[in-house]
């Protein structure tokens, strides 16, 4: 059950994630929009319906990740660890953590089918500058309800956590980092991360 919501949230949070043009818009008009360019977009693409994963990490790449806050991610993911963590190794960090997400999006995109996502709200988060976006994807037996996190840093909307069924993506890895953070700290996560990347890409 764990991992068919991460595999859900992971796929709608490169649905909400895309085009540059979008990026200043409102957190919900974002969301909506993006939604249905990239749902259409994949359901367009052959090569994406027949599971090639060079292809679709590509995709992944381009549309999803220059809208993702990855140090926030990283460092929520981590924890309090994170403060130790020389400039290095938080490169390193954010990197395999990103490999592990691509790859993970990249399997939950060839799971599209005829999805629609309908918005139904948008709550700001009492005491800072952050949003939630609600939505629900339809298209399958019964409709998913996900939420979206988002920040406006800068001048842009950034997602920053996904949650699914109750279930926020973000705080799921933390929990599974904290168990090689206690056992290698740092490196030895880093290290973790590594070897999970490898045996991935070997499947």
């Amino acid at each position: 059950m764990l991992k068919k919501l991460l595999s859900v949230s992971s796929l709608l949070l490169g649905l909400v994630a895309g085009a540059p043009a979008l990026a200043t818009g409102t957190p919900d008009a974002l969301v909506r929009q993006i939604s249905v360019d990239v749902l259409n977009a994949a359901k367009a693409d052959k090569a994406i319906q027949a599971g090639d994963i060079n292809r679709i990490v590509a995709m992944v790449e381009e549309k999803v990740m220059p809208h993702v806050n990855f140090e926030v991610v990283t460092r929520s993911a981590v924890g309090p660890q994170w403060r130790a963590a020389t400039p290095e190794q938080r490169g390193k960090l954010q990197a395999e953590f990103k490999t592990l997400l691509v790859r993970v999006y990249s399997g939950a995109l060839t799971e599209l089918k005829d999805h629609t996502v309908e918005i139904t709200k948008t709550l700001p988060v009492a005491g800072s500058s952050q949003v939630v976006v609600q939505s629900e994807v339809r298209g399958g037996s019964e409709p998913i309800k996900l939420d979206y996190r988002l920040d406006k840093p800068a001048e842009a909307w950034k997602i920053i956590d996904v949650n699914v069924g109750g279930l926020w993506l973000v705080q799921n890895y933390r929990s599974q980092f904290a168990t090689e953070l206690n056992k290698g700290g740092i490196d030895g996560l880093i290290n973790a991360l590594v070897e999970r990347n490898k045996t991935a890409a070997k499947g």
